[in-house]
C-alpha cells in the first residue's frame, strides 16, 4: 500500500522529499508501442489499397446508377444496348431489339432456341446450323402479318393457307397422284397446259 506523506516546509528551508517506491508506469512502452503503431501502419496501407481497388473495377465495369456497362436496369426489364457474349446459356421470357435495327445472333458452330414447358422439359427446339436449319416440334407454323397461317406443317399434314398458290419454275410441279381443286387458272394471256 502506498502511504502519502504531506510535509509543510518554510520558504528557504530544503526539505528532500522520500522516494516513492512505488511508481506505476501508465500506457504502452517499449516493443509493445513499435508493435501497435506498425500494426495500425498496415491496417491503414490495407485499407487505401482495398479502396483503390474498389474504385478501379467500378471504373473498369463501368458501373452507374442505372447499371453496367451497356447493361441497364429499366421497369420493363433489362435493356443491353450493343454487342455482348454469352459464354453460358442464356434464359429470357421476351428478346426484342430496337425499333430501328434487326437482331442478330451469331455463333460459330449453331443457334439453338429451345421452349420449354412448367416441368423444365423441352417442347420445342429450332436450330440454326451453318447447312441447315432443323426445328423440333409438334406443329411448325409460319403466319403472315396479318397473324393468317400461311404454311402449317405437322406429323398428319402440311397446308398451305393462301388464296393462290403459285409454282414457279421449269419443271413446275409433280403431283403422283391425283390432286383435287376448286379452279386451275393460266396467267392473262398464257396458256394453261
Amino acid at each position: 500500500m502506498v502511504r502519502e506523506q504531506y510535509m509543510t516546509t518554510t520558504p528557504g528551508t530544503s526539505l528532500e522529499r522520500p522516494k516513492n517506491e512505488y511508481v506505476y508506469k501508465i500506457g504502452i512502452y517499449g516493443w509493445r508501442k513499435r508493435c501497435l503503431y506498425l500494426f495500425v501502419l498496415l491496417l491503414l496501407i490495407i485499407l487505401v489499397v482495398n479502396f483503390s481497388l474498389t474504385i478501379w473495377i467500378l471504373k473498369v465495369m463501368w458501373f452507374s446508377p442505372t447499371g453496367m456497362g451497356h447493361l441497364r436496369v429499366t421497369k420493363e426489364g433489362l435493356r443491353l444496348e450493343g454487342e455482348s457474349e454469352f459464354l453460358f446459356p442464356l434464359y429470357a421470357k421476351e428478346i426484342h431489339s430496337r425499333v430501328d435495327s434487326s437482331l442478330l445472333l451469331q455463333s460459330t458452330h449453331n443457334v439453338t432456341v429451345n421452349a420449354r414447358n412448367s416441368n423444365g422439359e423441352v417442347t420445342g427446339r429450332l436450330n440454326v446450323g451453318p447447312k441447315m436449319v432443323e426445328f423440333h416440334s409438334q406443329q411448325f407454323q409460319i403466319n403472315s402479318k396479318d397473324g393468317k397461317p400461311l404454311f402449317t406443317v405437322d406429323e398428319n399434314e402440311v397446308v398451305i393457307g393462301t388464296d393462290k398458290l403459285r409454282v414457279t419454275g421449269p419443271e413446275g410441279a409433280l403431283f403422283e397422284h391425283s390432286v383435287e381443286t376448286p379452279l386451275v387458272k393460266a396467267e392473262a394471256f398464257k396458256q394453261l397446259r
